[in-house]
């Protein structure tokens, strides 16, 4: 299975399939291994894990990092911790000066065939309101503070939470909660699931 699974890695950073549509050209960004634990389902890469090509390695995922109490070399480690976006490759600003939403071709083209690699995987975090609405409807509430504030009805193996971005500074300070509740049972499920 790690063999395919490393197959099809390869045929997703082949992929050109949106090329027309990204301005800065494709670059699909995924880390994964059939043993990890853990999976973080976020949006889709911006201009600086574009220029990396490795993924949340930007202030989101510094913060990331932060919530998730685990430093690079553990959240990098593909053994523990997979990394899928809803859009792999980075879609390009919008007018506003934020990131244009996921490109709508990816996860219909590969999340099945990539969660099929994932047997292991026994909490996924869906970072962001695009994770949310695929991978919880009927489930999610209407906005993403109700899902996020609904976290507990996922358990055991989905932990909605809110995208770490600089952008989100004011909804965080706007519900403590989420730092009083959720993010020490993030911890604490993201050290037993990335433990020896």
């Amino acid at each position: 299975m790690a063999d395919s699974l490393a197959i099809l890695l390869e045929e997703i950073r082949a992929c050109r399939t949106c090329a027309g549509a990204l301005p800065c050209g494709p670059r699909p960004v995924i880390r994964a291994e059939t043993g990890a634990r853990l999976l973080i389902i976020g949006q889709a890469p911006g201009s600086r894990v574009h220029a990396s090509g490795i993924p949340w390695d930007d202030a989101s995922g510094d913060r990331l990092r932060t919530w998730m109490a685990v430093d690079r070399t553990v959240f990098y480690d593909t053994r523990h911790i997979a990394i899928m976006p809803m859009g792999f490759c980075y879609p390009g600003r919008d007018r506003y000066g934020g990131d244009r939403p996921p490109r709508p071709e990816c996860a219909p083209l590969w999340h099945e065939r990539v969660l099929k690699h994932l047997p292991a995987v026994e909490l996924t975090l869906l970072v962001g309101r695009y994770a949310q609405v695929h991978y919880l409807p009927p489930a999610r509430r209407m906005t993403m503070t109700e899902t996020v504030s609904a976290w507990r009805d996922h358990l055991p193996s989905i932990l909605p939470l809110p995208h770490p971005s600089w952008r989100n500074t004011a909804w965080l300070r706007r519900h403590p909660w989420f730092a009083s509740d959720v993010l020490p049972e993030l911890r604490r499920r993201t050290a037993a699931l990335t433990g020896p």
